[in-house]
C-alpha cells in the first residue's frame, strides 16, 4: 500500500481567506481568479503575491494587454501589503503586451515559458487571462487554438512545480471555457451596488483536494488590502472555547431583577431585552455593564444609534472613558452581519471581555447593506452561536412595537435563539402610562412569572410591585378585579 501524497497548504496572507479555503491554498495548484472589472482580482493577486514571495521562492507577474505595469504598481503601492524592497528581487513584473497584440498565442506561450525556465519561480500570475483568450480570436480556429494553449499551459504549470494564478474578467462560471476544467481552484469575486452601498463577495467554486466553506462570503477592500469575513462559527473553530462555570450567575445591576431571574443571569447566556421605544432597554443594558465594571469585568457595547452622543447613557460614557467598556460603532453603509460578528469576536478576544451589549438589533438591521437584510435572521443566528463560544454573556436589545392583540418578543423571529428574554411593555392605569416588565424565558432555570411595574429615575430602573388588583395587563388597558364577598360585583375601568 502506497503512502498518501501530502499537499502543503500555503497561507495566502489575506485575513479570513484561509478559513474559507479550508486551511490555505494548495501548493503547486493551478488557480483562476475571476470576476467582473473592479471587483478586486488584481488587488487579491498582489496581496497574495507579496505575502507568499521571497527571494528564495520568487514570483512572476505577467501582464497581458492590460494596464502598463508602472500604472498598476502606482495604485497597488497605496496598500499596506505592498513591499517595495521585494520588487525586482522576490517579485518581478513581465509585460506581455507586445506578444498579446500579435494575435498569436504561441508567442505569448513562448515568452511565458522562456521567462519561467530562466527564473524558476515558485509563483506565477498571469493578468489578464481573458486578454490571452481574446488574442486567439484572430486565428482561423480560435477555440481550437485556445484549447491547445490552455492544455499546454496547464501541463507546463504542473512541470514547473509552481503555484499559479490566472486572472480573467469572466462574468459567469457557466461560460464555456476549457480553462475551468483544467484548473485546480476557481475563485469568483462578485460585486453589486444597492442604493448607497457596494457589496463585495467571494466564492470558492472549486478547490481540488480539500473541503472549502460553501457559499458567498463578504469581503472588504481597505488600506490594508482585502479582508474576507467567513461565517463567524468558522472563524471560531481555531479558537478554544472559553470555559464557564455552569452555576455562575451575573448580577444585572437592577435591584429586584436578579431575584426575578432566579439569582441573576447565568454566565455565558444570551439575553434579549425587547420593548417599545422609551421603555428602558438601553438603561437596563447600561446597568448590566456597570454591574460588571463594579466587579472588575470588562465590557463591550456595540451601538447602532444614529446620534450616539445625545442618546448614549451617561454611565456608559463614563465607563468608556475610564476603559472599563469599549465602544464599537460601525458606520459603514455596506456592513454585513458576518463582518460585524468577526469585529465583535476580535474585540472580545483582545479585551478579554465578559459582558457584551448590542444596542440594538433594530438599529443593526438598518445598518447592514440592503443585500444582507433578506437573510438577517439566519445571519444573527450564526452570530449568536459564535458569540456563545467566546464565553461572554451577551445582552441584545430589540425595538418591539406594542401590539396588544399580538404577543411577540422579537420582530425578527429570533427569540428562540437566545437563552433568556425580558420583555418591557406600556400599560394605561388611571389615565397614566406605566411601564411593566416580565422575565419571559430563562433556559434551564426557574424564574419569576410575575408582571412587575417599574419606574425610571436618576438612579436607573426601580422595580415595583405586581398590580394584584388589575387584570388584563397584557392588553394594555387593564381592569380592576371583581371584589368577591363584599357585595360589590361591578367592574370598574382602570
Amino acid at each position: 500500500m502506497t503512502d498518501k501524497a501530502t499537499i502543503h497548504r500555503l497561507s495566502t496572507g489575506v485575513p479570513g481567506l484561509d478559513d474559507v479555503l479550508g486551511g490555505g491554498l494548495p501548493e503547486f495548484s493551478f488557480n483562476i481568479l475571476s470576476g467582473a472589472p473592479g471587483c478586486g482580482k488584481t488587488t487579491l493577486a498582489h496581496q497574495m503575491m507579496f505575502s507568499l514571495a521571497t527571494p528564495e521562492r520568487p514570483a512572476l507577474y505577467f501582464n497581458v494587454l492590460g494596464e502598463p505595469p508602472l500604472k498598476m504598481l502606482r495604485y497597488q503601492q497605496q496598500f499596506d501589503f505592498f513591499d517595495t524592497e521585494k520588487v525586482g528581487h522576490a517579485v518581478r513584473f513581465i509585460n506581455l503586451a507586445e506578444e498579446g497584440a500579435s494575435s498569436d498565442l504561441s508567442k505569448v506561450l513562448d515568452r511565458i515559458v522562456a521567462v519561467v525556465e530562466e527564473t524558476g519561480p515558485a509563483f506565477v500570475f498571469i493578468d489578464s487571462f481573458r486578454s490571452v483568450s481574446l488574442a486567439g480570436q484572430g486565428s482561423s480556429n480560435p477555440y481550437g487554438t485556445l484549447q491547445h494553449f490552455v492544455q499546454t499551459l496547464g501541463m507546463l504549470m504542473t512541470s514547473w512545480q509552481a503555484t499559479t494564478f490566472l486572472l480573467g474578467e469572466y462574468f459567469s462560471e457557466r461560460e464555456p471555457n476549457p480553462v475551468f476544467t483544467v484548473a485546480d481552484g476557481l475563485i469568483w469575486l462578485r460585486q453589486e451596488v444597492q442604493r448607497h452601498s457596494m457589496v463585495r463577495k467571494i466564492e470558492i467554486t472549486k478547490m481540488r483536494g480539500q473541503p472549502t466553506v460553501p457559499g458567498l462570503h463578504t469581503f472588504r477592500i481597505g488600506s490594508a488590502g482585502i479582508t474576507v469575513f467567513p461565517p463567524p462559527q468558522i472563524a471560531m473553530v481555531a479558537v478554544p472555547s472559553r470555559q464557564v462555570a455552569d452555576d455562575t450567575r451575573l448580577g444585572m445591576g437592577v435591584p429586584g431583577l436578579d431575584a426575578m431571574m432566579g439569582g441573576g443571569l447565568p454566565r455565558g447566556y444570551s439575553l434579549l431585552v425587547a420593548g417599545p421605544s422609551g421603555s428602558g432597554k438601553t438603561i437596563l443594558a447600561s446597568a448590566f455593564l456597570a454591574e460588571g465594571a463594579r466587579n472588575g469585568e470588562t465590557g463591550i457595547v456595540a451601538a447602532f444609534e444614529q446620534r450616539p452622543r445625545l442618546t448614549r447613557a451617561r454611565i456608559v460614557a463614563e465607563l468608556i472613558e475610564v476603559g472599563s467598556v469599549s465602544l464599537l460603532q460601525p458606520q459603514a453603509l455596506d456592513l454585513s452581519v458576518d463582518e460585524f460578528a468577526i469585529q465583535l469576536i476580535n474585540e472580545i478576544r483582545q479585551r478579554n471581555a465578559t459582558r457584551v451589549v448590542i444596542d440594538s438589533l433594530s438599529g443593526f438591521e438598518l445598518g447592514v447593506a440592503p443585500a444582507f437584510r433578506t437573510d438577517f435572521r439566519e445571519s444573527v443566528a450564526r452570530m449568536v452561536t459564535a458569540l456563545a463560544s467566546t464565553g461572554a454573556t451577551v445582552l441584545m436589545t430589540s425595538e418591539l412595537e406594542d401590539r396588544y392583540d399580538d404577543l411577540r418578543f422579537s420582530p425578527y423571529g429570533t427569540a428562540f435563539l437566545t437563552d433568556a428574554i425580558i420583555v418591557q411593555r406600556y400599560i394605561e392605569v388611571d389615565s397614566r402610562l406605566l411601564r411593566m416588565l416580565a422575565v419571559v424565558k430563562l433556559r434551564a432555570s426557574a424564574h419569576s412569572n410575575e408582571l412587575r411595574v417599574f419606574d425610571i429615575d436618576g438612579g436607573g430602573i426601580r422595580i415595583g410591585d405586581m398590580l394584584v388588583d388589575q387584570e388584563g395587563l397584557l392588553g394594555g388597558r387593564p381592569t380592576r378585579r371583581r371584589r368577591v364577598g363584599t357585595g360589590d360585583h361591578g367592574v370598574g375601568n382602570a
